[in-house]
Order: structure tokens, then C-alpha cells, then sequence
């Protein structure tokens, strides 16, 4: 008998399957003879990331960005959810426990992104972080690659936009407080439920929810232009969290909020149903069927432009529900203005370090 996956405390993913190219699996079996044991603590790697560039160019039509810096792969919060989990597979590694244990970090991000900013035909766009795996996950605080990607950009007076749950932040308020003054720096704090017994299970290592708020009174106050961003709304499980998360942000001073639907792709269904199976049995079926609504029967649809809303009338009266909840919190939809890419100055490759 195949045996049940175990809950580890501290982690999100239950389960750390074979990623989709490695040709070998192994299944853990039960013979009914050994005694139950604890699931044994997995403690987090970090390992050094090789690669020769920093700047990743964005191509999907409904993201808000075209290029953007990862400084890490893998992430420590260990969301459940999280739709970058899959991109482990391409380590050969498992995009269950494998992606929060195994923590990938550039240390050499600052200089790649300086030479990749004095390249003649370098053309300033707004640099997304956060997009993928967070920025201000544990590790930064001893590592500080976004720290450096943060200086570089500083002192080439180059736009950054940040999309975090990591209370490191903090850090670096002053640095982006300064950026903000001259229209190079924007940030959006990820909520996703102000419940924090469902937050350790379903983003066990991130910032609790008051102190996500806190942030954004925070970053307000420094003068900082900030919203939220409630990512993911699951069905049957945040949804009826919609209204209180709005109105939360409106009075910490979020100047915008939005929401991202639950995205399934490859993996991320088994890991997030064996999620649902441990924490919520009893919501799993309806969680599931009103996924499948969303997506015209499928769980998972990757079709640009309504892959991160859903479509029918589940989709609607979500939409609707956001709509009232900003007008009557007086909240809007979009980050205030535009950052600026005319004041950008590129590096001297021969003076990196005078630039540092």
C-alpha cells in the first residue's frame, strides 16, 4: 500500500514528487508492518546558482512587465500554491519540498546586472523583482543579493518594481524611499488571507499577515508608492476573505489593490490537492469544482489574458465583489503613476566598483 504523505511542520508542500523530465520515480510503501513514524524535519540548502545573466525578458501579454531579476530560485516561504514550484524540474529537482529545502542565490547578480546595463544597445524598462520566487525570503537577510541588485540600480537611477511578503523589506526602506522620491521605485505587498492559523499551513514561512499590513503603512509613510496584491484568491478557501482584505489594505494606506486567481500548472495540482486533503478534506471537492468552473471544465487553464481571473459566472461575481469592496474603501486598481526611465545613467564596466 502506496503510503500518505506527511505534514511537516514549517513547510507548505506535503508531498516532493519527481519533477516532469526525470525518467525515474520512486513511490514510499507502507508494508504494514513498521511503526508510524514522524515525518523527519527536511532543513533548507543553499547552493550557488551559475548562471551568466540576471535580467530575464517577459513575453506573456498579460503581465504588467517586460524584463525582470529573480535573485533566487527556489523559496523558503514554502507557499502551497505557488505557481513557480515547477521550475525546479528544470534542476532535476522536485518541485515539492525540494523547492523550499534547495535555495538557489546569484552572488554575483550586482556585477552580471552591471554589465548587462552597460551594454550599448541596453534600453531602460521598469526591472520587475518578486515575480517569481520573493525577493525578501529568509536567506536575503544573510546574503543580501537583492540588497546589491537594489544598489545597483540606485545608482544608476534605474526603475525597480517589487512584489513581496517578506517583512526584510523593512530593510530597505531608506534605499527605496530615496529611489521613490525620483519616481524609480514602487512596491506591492502579497496578502492572501489575514488568517494567520491558514497562513502557517498554506504559507508557513512568510510574514504573518498584521505585519504585512504594517509594511504598508510603513512604506506609505516613507513615501513610497504601495499596494496589495491579494495572490492567490482560491476558491472555497480565501475567497470569503475578499471584502476584509480590501478594506484592511485601504486602512493601512495601500494606494491600489488587485487579485491573481490560484494557478495550477504542472505539478502544483497534486502538491496543492495533497495540501487540500491534509488541511481542508472537507472543502477539497468544492475547492476543486469551482476551479473547473473557473476554467471551462479544466483545473488549470494557461490561456493568456484570463488565466489569472477565470472565466463564467464564479468569475464574475468575483469581480464584481472587488469592484464594490475598492469603491467603498475608496481604494484603486493601479499602482499611482508610472515610474521614470529618463533619468537612468548606464554603468562604466571599468569603474564597477566606483559605481558600488
Amino acid at each position: 500500500m502506496e503510503r500518505q504523505p506527511e505534514f511537516r511542520k514549517g513547510r507548505g508542500a506535503i508531498t516532493n514528487p519527481a519533477g516532469r523530465f526525470e525518467h525515474a520515480r520512486s513511490v514510499a510503501v507502507d508494508d504494514g508492518w513498521s511503526a508510524p513514524e514522524k515525518a523527519p524535519d527536511v532543513a533548507t540548502e543553499v547552493r550557488i546558482d551559475s548562471s551568466r545573466t540576471i535580467i530575464a525578458r517577459n513575453r506573456s501579454p498579460d503581465v504588467p512587465f517586460e524584463q525582470s531579476i529573480n535573485p533566487y530560485k527556489g523559496c523558503e516561504h514554502g507557499c502551497v500554491y505557488c505557481f513557480a514550484r515547477p521550475t525546479h524540474a528544470y534542476l532535476d529537482l522536485s518541485p515539492g519540498l525540494d523547492f523550499e529545502t534547495k535555495i538557489f542565490h546569484k552572488p554575483n547578480a550586482a556585477e552580471l546586472l552591471i554589465e548587462e546595463l552597460a551594454h550599448p544597445r541596453y534600453r531602460c524598462k521598469t526591472i520587475a523583482m518578486g515575480t517569481n520566487t520573493d525577493p525578501y525570503q529568509p536567506v536575503e537577510r544573510e546574503l543580501e543579493v537583492t540588497r546589491r541588485v537594489l544598489e545597483v540600480l540606485h545608482a544608476c537611477r534605474h526603475p525597480v518594481s517589487i512584489v513581496t511578503k517578506g517583512a526584510l523589506i523593512d530593510r530597505d526602506i531608506e534605499l527605496l524611499a530615496a529611489m521613490a522620491r525620483d519616481g524609480l521605485a514602487s512596491v506591492m505587498i502579497s496578502i492572501t488571507t489575514l488568517d494567520a492559523n491558514l497562513k502557517r499551513t498554506l504559507e508557513p514561512r512568510a510574514t504573518a499577515p498584521a505585519t504585512r499590513l504594517r509594511l504598508v503603512a510603513e512604506l506609505r509613510e516613507a513615501g513610497i508608492p504601495t499596494g496589495v496584491l491579494m495572490a492567490p484568491l482560491i476558491p472555497g478557501i480565501n475567497d470569503d476573505e475578499i471584502e476584509d482584505i480590501v478594506g484592511a489594505s485601504a486602512t493601512a494606506g495601500a494606494q491600489s489593490i488587485g487579485y491573481v486567481l490560484l494557478r495550477l500548472p504542472h505539478e502544483v495540482r497534486d502538491i496543492f490537492v495533497a495540501w487540500l486533503m491534509q488541511h481542508a478534506p472537507l472543502k477539497a471537492k468544492r475547492v476543486l469544482a469551482l476551479m473547473r468552473e473557473l476554467h471551462g471544465g479544466r483545473e488549470y487553464d494557461s490561456t493568456f489574458g484570463t488565466r489569472q481571473t477565470g472565466t463564467g459566472p464564479y468569475a464574475e461575481l468575483i469581480e464584481q465583489r472587488f469592484a464594490k469592496a475598492k469603491r467603498r474603501s475608496r481604494i484603486g486598481t493601479n499602482p499611482k503613476g508610472e515610474l521614470r526611465t529618463d533619468l537612468f545613467v548606464p554603468p562604466h564596466p571599468a569603474g564597477q566598483l566606483a559605481l558600488l
